[in-house]
């Protein structure tokens, strides 16, 4: 499973980094970001999926990987 969050969207609110600190940043201007690849590591998928679940623009996109 791999995450990213879609600049587009992202307005800021920061629920990814407060519920998922280990799967993202805060950047310099308080928008979220994932470092590295996206890759979540074992363990952690519920975490992205509450991160996502939470985002209120809906800027967090979970993807499978096959």
């Amino acid at each position: 499973m791999k995450v990213q969050i879609d600049p587009g969207r992202c307005q800021g609110h920061g629920r990814c980094y407060d519920l998922a600190p280990g799967l993202f940043e805060e950047d310099d201007e308080g928008y979220g970001r994932v470092p590295g690849d996206g890759a979540i590591p074992p363990g952690q998928e519920q975490a992205a999926r509450l991160a996502a679940a939470n985002c209120p623009e809906r800027a967090v996109v979970l993807t499978e990987e096959a």
